[in-house]
């Protein structure tokens, strides 16, 4: 096999996306992800070193995602109503074309963390104060219910994460063979009006349109 000219750590986080989210951490090996990349199992370990710092760099891309779409959409630029539905419709379209990315980092977590610690500790701590610091003005100004901002940050990622988390439990109760278009945009404003509650505006407002899956 010969040595691409543009290797790319992208490409290798997204082949080891998909392998450890089909085997788990302990049934994906380096070997396998060389073979799904299409490189020499020398490039990985050039890029990543180990198994387990390749697992972390993959988690670790997903939260990074996750914030730079916290970040674009819940901001003081924004009113609530329109930053909430920005992030509702990327976390969902997230949701849409990683699930697995989704589903490692929830059974990660359900393993305790242990491997990320130190990210969700740090980074994503003071993401979500700063985060916070929005949704509280948001409420200091009668635009956002008065509730706990980390707590409601919490009810987001679990309601957006869900529709990877939980899509086999989805599609058995809808009774379809996968979620569609539809299912993710009522998805939205469902999730949308809960997180509005009272404040929540009249029918006039446009639907959420969240991004349908790429090709590929």
């Amino acid at each position: 096999m010969g040595v691409p000219r543009d290797i790319s750590t992208s490409h290798i986080l997204s082949v080891a996306e998909r392998v450890f989210g089909e085997r788990g951490y302990a049934g994906a090996s380096m070997a396998e992800i060389a073979r799904v990349a299409q490189l020499p199992k020398a490039n990985i370990h050039y890029y990543f070193g180990t198994k387990e710092i390749l697992y972390q760099a993959v988690l670790e891309n997903t939260l990074t995602d996750w914030l730079a779409d916290a970040d674009r959409w819940i901001t003081p630029a924004h009113a609530p109503r329109a930053g909430l539905r920005g992030y509702i419709a990327a976390k969902l379209a997230f949701s849409r074309e990683h699930p697995d990315a989704s589903r490692l980092f929830a059974h990660e977590i359900l393993e305790g963390g242990t491997q990320i610690r130190t990210y969700l500790e740090t980074t994503l701590r003071s993401h979500v104060q700063a985060i916070g610091q929005t949704l509280e003005e948001w409420s200091r100004s009668g635009l956002l219910p008065q509730v706990d901002s980390t707590h409601f940050m919490f009810c987001l990622w679990a309601m957006t994460q869900a529709y990877a988390d939980m899509r086999p439990q989805m599609v058995a109760v809808l009774g379809k063979p996968e979620l569609d278009d539809g299912d993710y945009e009522r998805g939205a404003e469902t999730i949308l009006a809960l997180v509005l509650g009272a404040h929540a505006e009249s029918d006039i407002e446009a639907s959420i349109h969240v991004p349908e899956r790429r090709a590929g």
